[in-house]
Parts: C-alpha cells; structure tokens; sequence
C-alpha cells in the first residue's frame, strides 16, 4: 500500500511546478533565438574566444562537450565546455550562453568571492546531495532506538547542497551581467539582439531560482519531520 505524505506535498509541489515552469521557459527561449542568427555571423565557440581573449584569458580552451545546455566552465583546469548547440551554433541563444560562460572565466581571474565559495564547497556538496537524504531517512527510522544523532547528520549534509543552490544564484547573476556587457561592448550584438539573447539568459537564471526553492522546500520537510521525531521522544 502506498502512502503519501499530506506535508510533503504541500511543501513540494509548489516547488515542483515552479522548476517544470522554469525548465520549460530556458527550453522555450532557447529554441526560439537558436534560429535567430547574429548579424556579426559568430558561432558560440568563436564568440566564448573573443570574450575570453579581450579579457587576457588567452590560456582558457574552449571545448566541445555532448549534450544539451550542458555548457559549463571548468575552474580547475581552466576549460570552457560548450554543447554542440552552442558552439557550433550562429545564434542569438548561442552567443548568449558563450558568453555568460566566458564570465564565469573573468569571475575566476577576478577572484569572484561567490565563485571561489562554490567552488570550493563541491566537494561536499558531491557528497552530501546524494549521501545526505539516505543518511537522514535511515536515522529517521532509526531514531526510537539510536535518537535523532545520524539523521541531524544527513539532515546538515543535505543543508550544504541547500546552501550551494544559493551560493550559486548570485554566480550566475553576475556572469550574465559581464555577458550582456562584453556582447555590447565587443560589437558582437547590436541593437535588439543583445535584448533577445537576454531573454534566454534570463531564462536560464530562472532554473537556478528553482533549483535553490526546491532544495530549500526538500530541507523545510527533512527538518519538519525530525522536529516531530524529537517532540514525541
């Protein structure tokens, strides 16, 4: 027999809908200005390597890496990745992604605050995002005869991914911030273009927002119940 909990589902579907709303917007824009072309004719590799030399990242590669929107910046080994629709792509949705991931290069150099904690909380969040909720369910069920130690355990491993999801959000504010400026600044967008690839960098913070709320409604219900754990021992 199935059994679902009233309290989870008013904490996380809310938060459930919003993250599908958010995927389907970040899909949405990007299809739609992928088949809008740039006037300046710049492919998204062409365009990460023009942001990244006028800044002096001359030893930053760009690189080709397979699936969809998984483009990325790699601060240990100094590498920007992006997806065949990126970095092949003459597109306004193409330019904007390069760009805003050549931002995440300028924020390394520049020693980004935001960035550097990131960065340096991925192990654990590597860990604690996975290892984190099985930790807590176990001493949850656990608990009538160990008490609530192990699943506080799983319940603060589980709060570092929660922290990293907002670490994340002014990361990624601000890289988009230095790619709508180097796309004017470089003449690699002009006019309306730079507002349409906005939209899809705008799109994608959205996906970021929700990540963040839904991480934050997943860690209100782990505490919510070991708050009622503790209440009846």
């Amino acid at each position: 027999m199935f059994y679902f909990d009233p309290l989870f589902l008013i904490i996380s579907i809310p938060a459930l809908i919003f993250g599908l709303w958010a995927q389907f917007k970040v899909q949405r824009a990007f299809k739609k200005y992928s088949q809008v072309r740039t006037s300046s004719g710049m492919t998204g590799a062409q365009v990460a390597r023009r942001v990244l030399d006028f800044n002096g990242l001359h030893h930053v590669q760009v690189e080709l890496v397979q699936g969809f929107l998984s483009d990325h910046y790699d601060p240990r080994h100094k590498v920007l990745r992006l997806s065949p629709d990126v970095y092949n792509d003459n597109s306004l949705a193409a330019a904007g992604v390069a760009a805003h991931e050549a931002g995440h290069a300028i924020q390394d150099r520049q020693g980004y605050l935001a960035l550097r904690v990131r960065t340096s909380m991925v192990p654990t969040v590597q860990i604690g995002s996975w290892l984190g909720p099985i930790i807590f369910m176990v001493g949850l069920f656990t608990a009538s005869l160990f008490g609530p130690g192990l699943a506080w355990i799983g319940l603060l491993l589980f709060a570092a991914t929660t922290l990293f999801t907002w670490v994340t959000l002014p990361v990624e504010f601000d890289a988009s911030k230095r790619a709508k400026q180097a796309l004017v600044a470089q003449g690699i967008l002009r006019g309306d273009e730079i507002t349409y690839a906005g939209k899809v960098l705008d799109a994608a913070a959205l996906t970021y927002v929700a990540a963040a709320v839904q991480a934050v409604s997943t860690l209100l219900y782990y505490a919510l119940l070991l708050g009622g754990i503790s209440r009846d021992e």
